[in-house]
């Protein structure tokens, strides 16, 4: 995905994004271990998305703590 698809997405979507992308490179980690995997290049790419999803992820949280103290 791209990193302007992941901003659009809330915090709970994010964090469901995160999950099914973290079990879907354990399915690959399975697969490649098994020697069925066909694309060995997607455990790259889904392991860099899962990297970016949290990076965002943190920079919403932290803007939210932001906003919440601003308000107080």
């Amino acid at each position: 995905m791209k990193v302007k698809e992941f901003r659009d997405l809330s915090l709970s979507e994010l964090t469901a994004k995160v999950d099914g992308m973290q079990e879907e490179l354990f399915n690959l980690r399975f697969q490649a271990r098994m020697g069925q995997l066909a694309n060995p290049l997607r455990m790259r790419i889904v392991r860099k998305d899962i990297a970016r999803a949290q990076t965002i992820k943190t920079e919403k949280q932290k803007n939210e703590r932001v906003a919440a103290a601003r308000k107080a």
